[in-house]
């Protein structure tokens, strides 16, 4: 499981970039590059990385459901996510 700042400081950019989108949409379509420079970095929707939204973990994310395949299976096996059975033929 990641670390408690690791999640925050990546919510933290989710909403820098929710803030700053309409912004940061103007200032390019003007060609201003001056202006997109002055941005904060953390507003830049690349320097995004999904992560599990319950654990956060960076790798084996299913965009899907927002989580982990690890995750994924635990809760599927458990029967808590709707319309998702163990495959069997």
């Amino acid at each position: 499981m990641a670390r408690a700042a690791v999640k925050a400081r990546e919510r933290k950019r989710e909403r820098l970039v929710a803030k700053f989108a309409d912004k940061r949409a103007k200032l390019k379509a003007e060609g201003d590059y001056i202006g997109l420079d002055k941005l904060p970095r953390n507003a830049s929707p690349v320097r995004l990385h999904n992560r599990c939204k319950l654990t956060g973990r960076p790798k084996g994310y299913m965009r899907k459901f927002g989580i982990s395949r690890v995750t994924f299976r635990e809760m599927a096996s458990a029967g808590k996510i709707p319309g998702v059975t163990k495959a069997s033929w």
